[in-house]
């Protein structure tokens, strides 16, 4: 009887043994569906930013200014790119402590082509991670479009992306963050991206100043069909953002690209609907501007919610991103050229909080047994407190910018386009 029960013991610690490591063995695997996944994915966001964003911000403004949009897009997409290898990573996605990471991965210490994270290469999980860091200071630049110097712009996006973004990032999505430890909801940036840099947008604007001539001036886009190509870029790529977002090729993905193309969808309807009502025509303006409040809507939830969240998270973000695109920035008075405060910093807001509601398996979403009150006081609380955090930061980055080098292009310079006078160059020939 001693003897059998030996053998069984014996048994037992040779299965828990054998069984342990196999299924660390097996988180750890590279999967290859989920790296070409990924691959791709990261394609898709980078091309929202070069050219998609580009294109987007250029249709926008005025002949004169086209190529310095394109400037700022490609300037940022490089700078962003040189600072997330040297030690953007690092601090970011590093464990140290709940704000901000380390440097024990700058340049990309210690990480290999067999480095794994999760079931892709950690080297993916790297270049993926900063093509999210290049396109959000690139949707801040639509704020001052036509008017900042060019030197200012990257002084700006650089300094912003080190003490904003990263801290920001390692909040949320860092190994320990603050955020994240609470159990906030921010499947693919909603906090990380698209508050932050709304927020930084409203400081900008207001900061940097009005444009020569607004609003008593018209100053209308000047080339739509540009703008609805770059829409149409964004649009497209939003896949990668929200469904790579998942870092596997699974049904959270799947569900990801649905609920992205639902939200936007009903965005845009509802935003040339209140046009149609208001003006009698709907334009394809607000049709692109629609649709981009309700991608940057459904980004944060775009990994808990389903069909029906999608609907509302577009219903409503059309409805309020128009009115802090109109109403309140009419009212407020401050020049945001390109609606960046409406649009990303409102409509991003809206995705975050009707996560709370939407991301229950009982409106159709993924998570089980979901306090809907406690999840939304973690979002309200999350959102405020990296907006409060964000736009104090970028007002001292702006001011110190201006004390040394100065935000703003002269009059003079500002009537002739910064394409000739910043660059040297025509970027739009009548």
């Amino acid at each position: 009887m001693l003897v059998r029960r030996k053998w069984g013991l014996l048994a037992l610690l040779a299965f828990i043994l054998l069984a342990v490591p196999n299924a660390t063995f097996a988180q750890d695997k590279l999967d290859t569906g989920d790296t070409a996944w990924i691959l791709i994915s990261t394609g898709l966001v980078l091309f929202m930013m070069i050219p998609g964003l580009a294109m987007f911000y250029a249709g926008l403004v005025r002949t004169r200014n086209v190529l310095s949009v394109f400037m700022h897009c490609f300037g940022i997409a490089a700078l962003i790119t040189v600072l997330w290898t040297i030690f953007g990573y690092s601090l970011a996605f590093t464990a140290s402590n709940p704000f901000i990471g380390n440097l024990s991965k700058s340049f990309l210490s210690g990480v290999s082509v067999d480095s794994l994270s999760g079931t892709i290469p950690e080297l993916l999980f790297f270049v993926f991670q900063m093509t999210f860091a290049i396109i959000t200071p690139g949707l801040f630049v639509g704020a001052f479009a036509e008017r900042m110097k060019f030197s200012a712009v990257l002084w700006f996006s650089g300094l912003w992306c080190v003490l904003v973004y990263l801290p920001i990032t390692h909040m949320v999505w860092g190994e320990g963050g603050y955020f994240g430890a609470m159990g906030v909801f921010d499947f693919a940036g909603g906090i990380v991206v698209h508050i932050t840099a709304g927020a930084a947008a409203l400081v900008a604007a207001i900061l940097v100043g009005k444009r020569t001539g607004y609003p008593e001036q018209p100053m209308p886009p000047h080339n739509m069909t540009m703008n609805l190509v770059g829409t149409a870029m964004l649009w497209v790529g939003w896949f990668g953002f929200n469904g790579g977002s998942a870092l596997a090729a699974n049904g959270q993905a799947a569900m990801a690209v649905v609920v992205t193309q639902i939200s936007p969808s009903v965005a845009a309807l509802t935003w040339i609907f209140i046009e149609w009502i208001k003006n009698g025509k709907p334009s394809a303006l607000g049709f692109a501007t629609g649709a981009i409040a309700g991608l940057a809507a459904i980004t944060p939830a775009s990994g808990t919610v389903g069909p029906l969240g999608a609907f509302a998270i577009g219903l409503c973000s059309g409805v309020v991103a128009y009115w802090a695109a109109t109403w309140l920035k009419r009212t407020c008075g401050y020049d945001d050229a390109l609606d960046v405060v409406g649009v990303h910093g409102f409509g991003g807001l809206v995705g975050v909080l009707l996560v709370s509601f939407f991301a229950s398996t009982t409106l159709g979403g993924t998570v089980e047994g979901l306090n809907m009150g406690k999840q939304f006081g973690i979002q309200a609380f999350a959102a405020v407190g990296a907006a409060i955090y964000t736009l104090i930061v970028s007002f001292i980055i702006l001011k110190v910018i201006d004390l040394v080098s100065g935000l703003r292009v002269d009059e003079d310079t500002e009537t002739d386009g910064l394409d000739v006078s910043e660059h040297g160059e025509v970027g739009y020939d009548l």
